[in-house]
């Protein structure tokens, strides 16, 4: 029976797989992958010989017809994306949503993902939070993030090095003593954890070079007002 299966991949750290995904990875019959180039990389690591085929957010839209037909061919396809589990803010949902209007069971493995672990590590509430992602880069983005700010419970973006100290700025003109915590290079040796103020933040990405992908765990609006209310 046509199976596709997802296998989230370290964020970082090579270790940060599980048996499973491993096991799944050495039996499929093919592996879907967002970046051939990077995920030979894992898959030479753990002497993982299944071959790859490209799939990305440039040809999923085009070829999604295509891929269907692939899963039905090979019986058993695994879906990997550079890091974390595919879907989440990665490629990954127009396939599944494909397979299930086509009948192919559609498996998901639990595993890495870089928002849990920078969540829990931020030290701000995380019995609710909301998942945004990535903000748009130019139209709507001024409007999320005012959004963004009226939540009540803690959020969370992804944001890259190269529009970080962008993405704090303009947050430190609605939030600039809300707190946060930027996490950057997670699970690698050059793991950073900043907490602190929006004005803080600012003011520490802007004097160093950033590097690595980032989440940005933010403070909700109830717990900043009970915080002043508080002091």
């Amino acid at each position: 029976m046509a199976k596709l299966i997802l296998v989230p991949t370290p964020v970082g750290n090579m270790e940060d797989i599980t048996l499973r995904a491993l096991r799944i990875l050495q039996e499929c019959d093919i592996i879907l992958a967002e970046d051939t180039r990077k995920s030979k990389t894992l898959l030479l690591h753990y002497n993982i010989t299944t071959p790859l085929l490209s799939y990305h957010q440039y040809n999923e839209h085009q070829q999604l017809n295509k891929f269907i037909q692939l899963i039905l061919d090979y019986n058993q396809v695994a879906l990997i994306t550079d890091a974390g589990t595919p879907g989440i803010s990665d490629p990954g949902f127009l396939l599944v949503r494909a397979c299930i209007q086509n009948h192919i069971e559609v498996e998901t493995l639990p595993g890495a993902t870089a928002f849990v672990p920078a969540l829990v590590n931020s030290g701000l509430p995380c019995d609710r939070f909301y998942f945004y992602g990535f903000l748009p880069h130019k139209k709507g983005r001024k409007s999320t993030i005012e959004q963004l700010c009226e939540l009540s419970e803690t959020f969370v973006l992804y944001e890259s090095p190269f529009r970080l100290v962008k993405t704090l700025e303009q947050f430190s003109l609605v939030i600039p003593d809300r707190m946060l915590c930027v996490c950057r290079e997670l699970t690698k040796i050059h793991e950073e954890n900043f907490r602190g103020t929006f004005t803080q933040a600012l003011q520490h990405f802007q004097s160093k070079e950033v590097k690595g992908e980032i989440v940005i765990i933010v403070q909700g609006k109830n717990q900043y007002n009970k915080t002043k209310e508080e002091e």
